[in-house]
């Protein structure tokens, strides 16, 4: 809902990104608290029934149902605009729901999109798949090849959509030269940000209209909640974006955005600390004799190593994945069973596909985040059989090297 009139906290201008994360958003309510209020109420009372009238008519601006107009999700929406430079932001359930939330609003039949064939699984999915039933059209191209991403726009091509870093090769795209083929084309460019999070990049510097969030994953840090969120201008959030949102009820819970909300005063210093430590990390495998590739911004090996520190703050993020020795010679089968075989060894390491945990997290994407692909789509991303994703949270590098090298180990010459 337009929340112009509503009180802000009035902060100086020269607060630095820090400071915004702690304490931007909504003021103390009349009881004062320090800490964030939760709201857990389905609806509001109004004084009248004329006042109701008024305000369900978006006359008078109050909140009203927390389908979609609640205090604590507010506070939420509008600490993640300010983080990310944004003027507005509209926040739902997941990060899928965001992405949909996105399609529903902005396209319709007989439009094109231009996608990374890098993206997330899910993502990939849903454009090519679900998006699809309704008339609209994707192309998926390299997520690094600017010529590609050019030479696929249409008449009709409304949207561009990249996520950088991709999940879970690391690549990175070229987010000022993709904006200009976007502007140049009269599209929107969108930026799922979930890897870096507005603590290393904020697409909107590098010409982005909008900007994707799973909170699920580093925003929370602690794997505690379901969140997503759209970050963009007032014009399209408030104007596009959340009439869809009310009407269709892709709406984030009040406690899962209080959680958020507690996660972004320490954003910074856990994405600082957990990029020092996979960078660490990333060195390591990258000299080990089991380990065949890694894949890491932060490698002065990456092919985007440069592209990558220019856009990420100088930083690689905390994801890593690398392919097991042997996954070449050896055929998928033989690659899946060493990848696995690392994976099972693991004592600390989660093995889960969630990432952005203070606790580190080890999959196989091509049979987990990415495994209802096909195994050409798989291929087309680069997801080989013998690839492991690290999604490094905040325990002793050390202890994360011992528990990889129990597996890496036995697969040693």
């Amino acid at each position: 809902m337009t929340d112009k009139k509503l009180p802000r906290v009035e902060l100086p201008h020269d607060v630095r990104p820090d400071t915004v994360a702690v304490r931007s958003g909504l003021p103390r309510s009349q009881w004062g608290e320090n800490s964030e209020a939760l709201f857990l109420t389905s609806s509001f009372v109004h004084p009248d029934a004329a006042t109701a009238a008024a305000r369900f008519a978006n006359e008078e601006e109050a909140f009203v149902y927390s389908r979609f107009s609640n205090p604590t999700v507010m506070m939420l929406e509008r600490r993640l605009a300010a983080m990310e430079g944004m003027q507005s932001c509209v926040a739902t359930a997941s990060g899928m729901g965001a992405i949909t939330l996105l399609g529903l609003s902005l396209l319709a039949a007989g439009d094109h999109v231009v996608c990374s064939q890098s993206l997330f699984g899910s993502t990939i999915m849903l454009f090519a798949r679900e998006f699809a039933k309704f008339g609209i059209a994707t192309s998926f191209v390299s997520q690094t090849d600017v010529g590609a991403w050019r030479d696929a726009i249409r008449p009709e091509t409304k949207l561009l959509f990249a996520e950088t870093p991709s999940n879970p090769l690391t690549e990175v795209c070229d987010l000022r030269a993709l904006a200009a083929i976007a502007r140049d084309s009269k599209a929107l460019f969108a930026v799922d940000n979930c890897f870096c999070t507005p603590a290393l990049q904020k697409p909107i510097d590098f010409g982005a209209d909008l900007v994707i969030h799973s909170g699920t994953k580093y925003l929370d840090g602690q794997g505690r909640v379901i969140a997503g969120a759209v970050c963009g201008s007032e014009a399209l959030i408030e104007g596009k974006l959340v009439p869809v949102m009310r009407s269709t009820g892709i709406t984030m819970s009040p406690f899962s955005a209080w959680v958020v909300l507690k996660g972004l005063e320490t954003l910074a210093i856990r994405m600082q600390a957990q990029s020092e430590r996979a960078l660490q990390l990333a060195r390591w495998l990258e000299s080990h004799e089991s380990v065949e590739r890694v894949f890491y911004p932060g490698l002065a090996s990456h092919p985007q190593h440069a592209l990558a520190m220019a856009q990420q703050s100088g930083c690689g993020g905390a994801v890593v994945s690398f392919v097991v020795r042997g996954a070449a010679q050896g055929g998928p089968e033989a690659a899946r069973r060493n990848a696995f075989h690392v994976i099972d060894s693991t004592r600390l390491c989660s093995i889960t596909a969630n990432l952005g945990d203070t606790k580190t997290s080890i999959t196989h994407p091509a049979s987990t985040s990415h495994g209802r692909l096909s195994e050409a789509q798989r291929q087309a991303a680069g997801i080989t059989q013998g690839m492991i994703r690290l999604a490094v949270g905040l325990e002793d590098v050390l202890d994360l090297q011992a528990d990889l090298q129990r597996g890496l180990a036995s697969l040693a010459p």
